[in-house]
Order: C-alpha cells, then structure tokens, then sequence
C-alpha cells in the first residue's frame, strides 16, 4: 500500500516538473525582440531602414587610398596602421577585415527589416510608401553585397571566389556564393528595388531610382557587361548632369550638391570627419598624404580637380608632409566634415567610356567631355588605339575618383599590379610594387569567420 502511494506520488511529482518544464520553455526571450514586436508599423519600418543606411560609410574609401598608390605615409604619422601600407596584412588584421562584419551586420539589418515589412499589412498611404521602402532595402542589400564582393572576391571574374549572397535573417554557416552568383544576386535585387521606387523621390542621402541605375552602372563594369553599364550610366547622367566649373569646388565643401547621386550625410561628430580624423589627426598631423604619383599626374594650373582634392602648405616644415588630402576638408566652420559621395555623375561618364571603349561607342567623346569639364582651355585629344584609350580612362579615373574608394579595385579588376614611386614608399619598407601574384593582391577574410565557419574558405595565399 505503501509502495502504492509512493507510486503514486512520484507521478504526480513526475507530471508538476514535465509541465514546468514546457511552461519554461514557451517563455520568450528577454533578451530578443521578435520581428512582430520589432515592426509594428510603417514608422517602425524606416528605423529598421534607416539602420542599414547607418552603416553606410567610408571605410571602403579609406583603406583602398592606403594600400594603392593614391596615398603615402608620412613620417609624422606615428600613430597610424601600417599593415596595410606595407601589404603585410594577414587574415588577423583589422585595418582590411573589418568591414566583413560591419557590412553583414547591415545586411542582417536589412533582412530583419525585409521580414518585418512582409509581415505587415499595409494600405492606403503607409503601402506606397512600404512599397518604396522595399525598394530601398533591396537597393541597400545589394549595394553592401556588391562591396562585400568589391572587397573580398579573389578575383573578379566567372568561378572566382565571392561572398555568401544572404537574403534572410538567420544563424547558418553558409559557404561562399561565386563571382557570378553574387552579381546575379544583386542585379536581381536592383531591377526589384527600380520599379519600387518612384521618380519623384529624390533624397539624394537615401536610394533613389537614380542611384539604382547609378549602382548597376558599376556592377555591371565589375561583370563586364559592356551594354548595361552603358545603358545604366546613361540613366544616372540624365538624371544629374555634370557639374559645371564653377559648381565643382563646392562639391567638396558641402556648399552644393551638384552631380552627387547619392551620398551619406555627416553631421557634427569627430568619427564622422573624414578629412580630419583620417588623412589627419587633431594638431594636424597628417595620417596619409596624396602620393607624389598622384599629384604629378594633374595640370596643377589648369585641372580645378588639383586645388579640390590637394593642398599644399609651405609651412609645413622638417618631417611633416607639404601636401594634405583636402578632397574632405568641409567647411571653414567644421573642417574635415563633409557628406561622403558615394556615386557622382563623373564616374558614370568614365564607367561609360571604358565600356564604349571595349564594345562599340564614342568612348573618346564621353572621355574629352569631362576632360573639358574639369580642365581650364582644354583640347579634344585623339587616341591611337583601343589600348591607349582605356589605359587613358584608367588614369583619369585616378584623377578623378582620388580617394573615393576605387583606385586598388579598378587595378584588380584590371589584373595590373599597383606600382608607387619610390617616394611614396620611404616608410613603406620597400613596398613599391605588389604584383597581381601576391596573396595581398585580395584582401582576406577575417580569421574569426574561417575558424568559426567550417563551410567558408580562405582567399589564396594567406
């Protein structure tokens, strides 16, 4: 009887601890916010928005100046990273890894974001503007996409190593997606997003539907894709013509605004200031100076690129650089503040150059005429051949696109070697040429994500 009791007790006892059990594990998280928590509306909606633009940024701008042949290392910068002047950087080294995370961080943003909005329903008002929204999540997803590839792919061509092309939200361990995939990824992304976006908006700090057209214009002269990078350029220069020679300066003011297609806004604080706290520090000491490879290719009397980008101060003396990277220098009131351009009109027409130049086009027009746009009594120069000319739209990407990101990417995808006077490299331990052979030719993937997923690989070499 005894025995039956305690049977029967014991059962009891057994069912109260399974059904605490169940009911703790149907608890939610506390330290998550479900998605339908999360977005609950269309303004919750442009948060999450607003938090994929917020990792917009310049770091890509930045450490391609450092270890291409647009920028030198002075010898009063001694508190800056060598590494990546040095092309000593390995899988271990923030200065060329860390946006890795930073821009899978935004695309897991935008994906949240994505889930929210499917999960809403919308009319009336709040679903145009959702519809716009979505355009702008897909524009973002695959902008980050494409520097994640710009970054990190061994190479940009069929069957070279990209980046994981994630389109949802979720902890996996996913195996790095081809060149080709990942532009066919993003390319996708891009026409969703263009029919979403209406023409009438025109905030140039978000995606616009020229931006869109702005960005596939580039994707497509990193796919090759000669007829739609001419196609998209056209878009974005009908869009927002040229500058014109009294408007060019103000650009890098902030003063206007004229032929920037998108751009991220600063305000106010120090990690924002481009110009101050990377080419130079606080007491002006100079970080990273305009390579003496750089400043001898301008007509430094009649190019208004050199006195817009370049400053050179006499009284600079002993170890301290002469010249100093003003491109970012802001206004008077807050120097080393200014809006990041991150597509500009001049680089549609040299992306539509060099692809006119490898198909069918007036390739040297298109050239001459933003030659003629930024030099003072300029002439319409002739080209011998279809090597001459893309070698002569390579160098005027080098002026005209110094430092904004471009410079090591458009050798790479060249297949040329960067290559610095031995001037620039004084304190660069004799890193004068980095050949297309050398593992730093790629950046690495950051140690953490090989060792953490199994599934992923290392670029060649490191």
């Amino acid at each position: 009887m005894i025995n039956k009791i305690f049977q029967q007790y014991t059962l009891i006892f057994s069912l109260l601890i399974l059904t605490a059990s169940c009911t703790k594990l149907d608890l939610v998280p506390t330290d998550t916010i479900s998605p339908d928590k999360a977005f609950r509306n269309i303004s919750d909606i442009n948060l999450g928005l607003l938090g994929g633009y917020a990792l917009v940024d310049g770091s890509t701008m930045t450490v391609v100046s450092t270890v291409s042949d647009e920028a030198t290392y002075p010898t009063e910068n001694t508190v800056g990273n060598s590494d990546a002047f040095r092309w000593i950087y390995t899988a271990a080294n923030g200065s060329v890894t860390s946006n890795y995370a930073t821009y899978y961080t935004a695309i897991d943003r935008i994906n949240r974001t994505l889930a929210g909005l499917d999960a809403l329903t919308l009319t009336g008002a709040d679903a145009t503007l959702g519809a716009r929204y979505r355009g702008e999540l897909l524009a973002l997803r695959a902008y980050f996409h494409f520097e994640l590839l710009r970054n990190y792919a061994s190479s940009y061509q069929t069957g070279a190593l990209g980046v994981p092309y994630m389109k949802i939200s979720t902890i996996s361990y996913p195996a790095r997606d081809n060149f080709e995939t990942v532009v066919a990824n993003a390319k996708a992304d891009l026409v969703a997003a263009k029919a979403l976006i209406p023409t009438t908006f025109t905030d140039k700090t978000r995606i616009t539907k020229a931006a869109v057209s702005a960005i596939q214009a580039r994707l497509a002269l990193y796919e090759k894709n000669w007829s739609e990078a001419i196609t998209y350029a056209n878009e974005a220069i009908a869009a927002y013509p040229l500058a014109t020679k009294a408007q060019f300066p103000g650009i890098w003011t902030d003063a206007n605004d004229n032929e920037v297609i998108w751009k991220a806004k600063r305000i106010g604080t120090n990690d924002s200031r481009i110009g101050e706290f990377y080419f130079r520090q606080t007491g002006e000491i100079v970080l990273y100076a305009p390579a003496f490879k750089l400043i001898n290719t301008f007509d430094k009397v009649n190019d208004l690129r050199y006195p817009a980008y370049i400053k050179f101060d006499a009284t600079r003396t002993g170890t301290k650089s002469q010249y100093l990277v003003k491109k970012y220098a802001g206004s008077t009131a807050v120097p080393g503040l200014a809006d990041i351009k991150l597509f500009r009109t001049g680089e549609m027409y040299l992306i539509k150059a060099e692809a006119e130049a490898e198909s069918t086009g007036d390739a040297a027009g298109d050239l001459n005429a933003l030659r003629a746009a930024r030099i003072n009594g300029y002439t319409d120069a002739a080209f011998a051949d279809k090597a001459t000319l893309i070698t002569a739209i390579l160098d005027e990407r080098y002026k005209e696109l110094a430092f904004e990101g471009h410079r090591f990417f458009d050798l790479k995808r060249r297949n040329l070697p960067v290559e610095r006077l031995a001037a620039d490299a004084v304190n660069a331990s004799g890193a004068v040429t980095l050949p297309v052979t050398r593992a730093q030719y790629a950046f690495p993937l950051p140690a953490l994500e090989i060792s953490v997923n199994k599934n992923t690989v290392q670029n060649p070499g490191y």
